[in-house]
This record gives C-alpha cells, sequence and structure tokens, in this order.
C-alpha cells in the first residue's frame, strides 16, 4: 500500500479532570480521533458511535430505583461517632492490661 493511502492516526490521553473540564472539545476530538481518559489506574476509552449502530434491548437498561430510608437508617451513627467509639475500645483494652 502506497504510504499517501495511510490514513494518521492520532491517540489522545487525558486525566479525567481534564475531560471533565473539556468535555465538549473532547467528544468532537473523538469523531475522527482516539481518545482515552485516564483515572487513577485505570483507562477508559471515549468511542463515538451514531445511534442506528447501537441497539439496546430492554432487559440492558435497568431502571433506577430509589429507596425511602427505613428506621435503621435513623438508627446509624456517623463516622465520627463511630471512630470516637473505637478508639475510646482501644485505649480501654490496652489500659486494662
Amino acid at each position: 500500500m502506497p504510504i499517501h493511502h495511510l490514513k494518521k492516526l492520532t491517540m489522545t490521553i487525558v486525566s479525567s479532570k481534564e475531560f471533565v473540564t473539556n468535555q465538549k472539545k473532547y467528544f468532537d476530538l473523538a469523531v475522527n480521533d482516539k481518545v482515552f481518559i485516564k483515572r487513577g489506574k485505570n483507562t477508559f476509552h471515549l468511542l463515538c458511535t451514531t445511534v442506528d449502530n447501537i441497539t439496546v434491548e430492554e432487559t440492558d437498561v435497568k431502571e433506577r430505583v430509589y429507596y425511602e430510608p427505613d428506621e435503621d437508617f435513623y438508627k446509624s451513627i456517623s463516622m465520627d461517632e463511630l471512630l470516637e467509639g473505637v478508639l475510646e475500645d482501644i485505649h480501654k483494652f490496652y489500659t486494662n492490661k
């Protein structure tokens, strides 16, 4: 294949923060180029497609369900209260020996 027939491929890797800040830019870029979003140890490939190319089965779409708090929720303690109790227990454990 002659060189002039090769398509120039570009790849862009951005942080998740950069992606969120400039979403439109990277969505537009993904139409013709490969865009990867790096988040921690994971990398995600931004893939551009049209709706015609995708088929979504009803079973693939999960309904978002919100539950009302029950009585156990109102009995719960905060993270600070838990930490305070744990520290008290550790202190008691080591002072009683």
